[in-house]
């Protein structure tokens, strides 16, 4: 699968990306919301519930690099991705609670939540690590920020163009390219193993 798919967030149709496969590269359009492990554990463990509506929306896994202007607002300076794995047990609320439909990082979520894709149709898209330069240039603007007291770890609404590009890395058909690349390493150490 070559074929670069458009998409645009936040999504009308909850159900939008249950046709999506692992293996399938797209870029976005529209909106992004910045999220990370601060931001959740207020939402979840403390139970601050945020303005911002998460309905529909491509999450990213981030703690930008930013500068704030005299006007109150911020300006981009680096805005890269993290790893997703630590924030794995926020995932059903997420999707469950705000109604969000993908998230973004670096080497994927736990296995576990290929169950909750699932459930609520939901995508995780792997963005290539190191790429902070490329993602910082395709955000337009940074149109709002909730819970600032936790910056960086704010909750951020970036305006993007052409974001990625991303490939599906676990599906809502139970399907993780993470998986794949480990029972294949797997088969071929056990073939190795063999021969000595």
């Amino acid at each position: 699968m070559t074929d670069e798919l458009r998409l645009r967030f936040p999504l009308t149709d909850p159900d939008a990306l249950r046709s999506l496969r692992a293996g399938q590269r797209l870029r976005i359009d529209g909106q992004v919301i910045g999220i990370r492990d601060a931001t959740q554990i207020a939402m979840f463990d403390r139970g601050q519930k945020p303005t911002m509506s998460l309905t529909g929306a491509a999450l990213i896994h981030t703690a930008p690099n930013v500068r704030k202007l005299a006007d109150g607002r911020y300006e981009k300076i680096c805005i890269g991705t993290t790893t997703s794995a630590r924030m794995n047990r926020f995932t059903r609320g997420l999707l469950a609670q705000y109604g969000a439909r993908a998230i973004i990082g670096k080497g994927g979520l736990l296995a576990d939540s290929l169950p909750v894709l699932r459930e609520f149709g939901g995508v995780y898209l792997a963005i290539c690590g190191g790429a902070a330069a490329l993602e910082t240039t395709q955000i337009e603007a940074i149109e709002d920020v909730e819970f600032e007291e936790l910056l960086p770890e704010c909750l951020w609404k970036f305006r993007v163009r052409e974001f990625g590009p991303l490939i599906v890395a676990m599906d809502a058909h139970g399907n993780s390219l993470y998986e794949t690349v480990r029972d294949e390493a797997r088969r071929k150490l056990e073939e190795l193993s063999a021969r000595f």
